[in-house]
């Protein structure tokens, strides 16, 4: 058959969005843009040494799950910003809850099932913060997300159906002064609404000196809006460069979902233990979860490799009058230094702990381990280092008694709970808390 015109029908969905079908001959092919059930004529394949990669041409027949998408961009514009608003809310969630489940069953050889999933309150118009990626023309600069199919183009924006309204609003008024922003192939502009109500747009990047940020302001003061211009140059740190005084600090350490993430922090905060006693909030950002828990009586070290967010966290336990030790430092390089704690809080980035942090903490286990992750597959790997979970033959299921019969007890018990912090994509935050036995 002609490469191009195969037709597979699409199965499930894979922990980066793509829709997983098979070939004729049987080997996966991964298709972005696609649901459980479609049945896709495909394009552009590429195969690889196990599995293969194309583009949907047309989808023939729809999947149960599929649903038209509510913004223009995806469609028209192969806009790359969301992964599935071809999907319906309850068809997104149950796929990030079995995404979880299955990387955890698959790479971490846990004997569990598909965890809890909490709900965002928003499916659209969510994210206090976007990032455009910003292309000179000859016409004049481009702003945008990139195009899914081609990763160097950038389609010109108009809408972001994800973005707050106020968000929505700002980058409308803004966009008349793009011309003023700093030429560069590394040009970013970041647009966020503050917890407080503060409007912000950071520009990063640009070769040399920038020094017409005034336009931005002006076309917001045009609209009504006042807004705060931040510059954030190559290898330097941010500087306020127009707009109304405002604390830096609501730009570095932003929340794109904020209903979703203070869900997640009463979680990580619940989940602390009832007597308080010495904890670690290792990548502690500016301090959130460390500082709250020192209001409560722990004694409280956070840790962060970020001097901005560490200078922050300090300033905010003085102004609270709270005492909290903070320690601007890779965590690998100092946790052992460190334990034993009561409890240890982690939020690491996506790549997950360094396996330094994985062996001390197996040294020194604390009572209660809080483990926010943003990447399933990582959040698996650690598990596994940490012993959560015994390994179980890899041909047996997770109710297989056999496989339970030939399982060492784990040092902790598992508990685990996912929130869908950016819905229409394929990301999800997971909650792990692990008891010491």
């Amino acid at each position: 058959m002609a490469d191009g015109a195969e037709t597979v029908l699409i199965e499930s969905l894979a922990a980066g969005g793509d829709g997983v079908g098979r070939l004729a001959d049987g080997m996966a092919v991964f298709v972005p843009r696609t649901a459980p059930g479609d049945r896709v004529r495909l394009a552009a394949v590429r195969r690889r040494r196990r599995h293969a990669h194309a583009l949907p041409a047309a989808v023939e027949k729809p999947g149960p799950g599929r649903v038209e998408p509510p913004c223009g961009h995806y469609a028209r514009d192969g806009c790359g910003g969301c992964q599935w608003q071809h999907l319906a809310p309850a068809a997104q969630l149950a796929a990030k809850a079995r995404i979880v489940g299955d990387a955890l069953r698959r790479l971490g050889r846990l004997d569990v099932p598909d965890p809890e999933l909490i709900a965002s309150p928003r499916q659209l118009a969510y994210r206090a913060t976007i990032t455009l990626t910003v292309r000179w023309t000859a016409a004049g600069p481009v702003a945008g997300f990139h195009d899914y199919r081609d990763p160097g183009r950038v389609i010109a924006l108009e809408r972001c159906a994800i973005a707050r309204d106020e968000v929505a609003a700002l980058w409308d008024a803004l966009r008349p002064a793009l011309p003023s922003l700093p030429r560069g192939s590394d040009v970013r502009l970041k647009l966020r609404v503050a917890p407080n109500g503060g409007l912000h747009a950071v520009v990063s990047g640009g070769d040399g000196a920038w020094t017409t940020a005034a336009p931005l302001a002006e076309a917001a003061a045009a609209r009504g809006l006042a807004v705060t211009v931040w510059w954030e140059p190559a290898g330097g740190a941010v500087r306020r460069m127009a707009g109304p005084p405002a604390d830096g600090g609501a730009v570095a350490f932003e929340q794109v979902n904020p209903e979703v993430a203070a869900a997640l922090r009463a979680a990580v905060l619940a989940a602390a233990l009832s007597k308080p006693g010495r904890v670690l909030d290792l990548y502690a950002g500016a301090g959130d979860v460390g500082l709250a828990l020192a209001g409560q009586g722990w004694d409280a070290v956070c840790v962060e490799a970020d001097a901005r967010a560490t200078a922050r966290a300090s300033a905010r336990a003085r102004e609270v009058r709270v005492p909290l030790r903070v320690v601007t430092d890779r965590v690998e390089h100092c946790v052992a230094g460190l334990l034993p704690a009561d409890l240890v809080v982690v939020n690491p980035p996506r790549t997950g702990l360094d396996e330094a942090v994985t062996a001390a903490l197996a040294v020194w286990p604390p009572a209660r381990l809080v483990y926010v992750s943003c990447d399933p597959a990582t959040l698996a790997r650690d598990l596994k280092r940490l012993g959560a979970g015994a390994a179980r033959a890899p041909d047996a299921s997770p109710s297989s008694s056999a496989a339970s019969d030939t399982l060492p007890p784990s040092p902790w018990r598992l508990s685990l709970t996912c929130f869908d912090m950016f819905p229409q994509t394929s990301h999800v935050e997971t909650l792990a808390v692990l008891d010491g036995r």
